[in-house]
């Protein structure tokens, strides 16, 4: 099982913190396009940064069962 993580406004559009992903292994990219099919309201991933077990990560990213993956989206303030 792979943790899924939600920052900022993903985890205001889906209402909670954490969700958690049953097939493994697949690489960020499949992972993402499952997301977005199985959350209908979900903002895009593509501008998201994602870390995999804290370290910054990208689409080509293997993801493997006890792997924790976080979705950070772009923040605008000032």
């Amino acid at each position: 099982m792979i943790r899924i993580l939600w920052f900022a406004k993903l985890k205001e559009t889906l209402g909670e913190e954490e969700s958690h992903w049953d097939d493994a292994p697949l690489q960020v990219i499949e992972l993402k396009r499952e997301l977005q099919k199985k959350y209908s309201d979900l903002p895009s991933l593509d501008g998201a940064m994602v870390a995999v077990n804290e370290k910054y990560a990208d689409d080509e990213t293997q993801l493997n069962d006890g792997d924790t993956i976080a979705f950070i989206p772009p923040v605008s303030g000032g």
